[in-house]
């Protein structure tokens, strides 16, 4: 079976599900994501849709290259950073419940925080990386230099511990850290563990059923496909599932996207915070960026969820305007700016 060809049954099933929905012009389409395909010697999946209903779905290659395990558009992958999406998206919920607010700094619900930092940083600049906090965290993961069994509590106050590199707001550092006493204080306004907030009230409600912190049954991470050369995740551990920890698939993606940005699961106000620009100097808002799509020679405002870790690539461009989505999945290490190629170019062709 060559990697080209393996399209699945499922994707029949689901543009035979959204016959009558409008459709993107797939003589644009298909000739822009054929090309790319070609170019990248793609291994993954791309689905189109218009808020929530897929209009053009496809694999390409094997989940599994040793096994011959083609491809599905029902493949899970891991999806990395959009997990800060989905975590952004829980905290919105705790926000709403009245647990939370966006300006509560971080000694408001972890009291053994370094004080003076703990009273400069809100929850919000940790939502949006430009907190000033500093990153020893990574450096010394990959040094196996972390207690992978403390808690998130615990690695926030001894990681959030070292002097300010930057007033809160006035910069912009994308680390783990961050994301550490996010979750941190998630457990806290919920006294629950992590994972449990976010199923009850952001997985469960929004019906993704294939989303969660567990890598099986999901698509091998490789490093390459020919020869194929897995790239495994060599230190997972619940201190990063807010940054980067979950799996999901395409359908639960486009499923997600549509009723959080147009379906009224978030309150209006939660959608506003959700897509506003924090960190211009990067055009990240809370938990994603919102990047500015050329179509027809005018900016249109694209919600921009991205992932990558070890040999998984994923992206979700959700045009904010009209619902034109577009998710990639990816397990064979290609570049991140190769899959921004692609959600640029079907969104500036109006072919989505």
């Amino acid at each position: 079976m060559h990697r080209r060809d393996v399209l699945t049954a499922g994707a029949a099933i689901w543009l035979g599900a959204s016959a009558a929905y409008a459709k993107p012009d797939l003589t644009k389409a298909g000739p822009i994501i054929d090309a790319w395909v070609t170019e990248n010697a793609f291994n993954g999946v791309v689905v189109l849709g218009r808020r929530g209903r897929p209009t053009w779905s496809r694999a390409w290659g094997f989940a599994d290259v040793e096994a011959r395990t083609p491809m599905t558009v029902e493949t899970r992958f891991g999806i990395a950073s959009i997990s800060k999406w989905l975590t952004a998206i829980t905290v919105l919920r705790l926000i709403e419940q009245g647990r939370l607010t966006l300006d509560d700094p971080i000694t408001k619900h972890l009291k053994d925080f370094r004080a003076d930092t703990g009273a400069k940083v809100k929850l919000r600049n940790l939502l949006a990386n430009n907190s000033g906090i500093p990153n020893g965290f990574t450096p010394a993961l990959k040094a196996g230099q972390v207690d992978l069994k403390s808690s998130a509590a615990e690695a926030a106050r001894f990681w959030g511990a070292g002097d300010l590199t930057f007033e809160p707001g006035a910069g912009f550092d994308y680390h783990l850290v961050n994301w550490i006493i996010v979750q941190a204080i998630v457990e806290a306004a919920a006294d629950r563990p992590f994972p449990e907030v976010v199923k009850t009230l952001t997985l469960d409600p929004l019906g993704l059923k294939d989303t969660s912190p567990e890598p099986a049954p999901a698509a091998v991470s490789y490093a390459k496909i020919d020869p194929p050369t897995r790239k495994p995740d060599e230190v997972r551990t619940l201190l990063t599932l807010a940054s980067g920890g979950y799996y999901s698939t395409a359908a639960d993606l486009m499923t997600a996207s549509a009723k959080v940005f147009d379906g009224g699961f978030l309150k209006p106000a939660s959608r506003k915070a959700l897509t506003t620009i924090e960190a211009p100097q990067s055009d990240y808002a809370l938990g994603g960026r919102v990047a500015q799509a050329d179509i027809g020679g005018v900016k249109h405002a694209v919600a921009w969820e991205t992932g990558r870790t070890i040999g998984y690539r994923s992206h979700l461009g959700y045009r904010l305007d009209t619902g034109a989505t577009v998710v990639i999945l990816n397990n064979s290490d290609l570049p991140q700016p190769t899959l921004s190629k692609l959600v640029y170019a079907l969104l500036g062709a109006e072919a989505v």
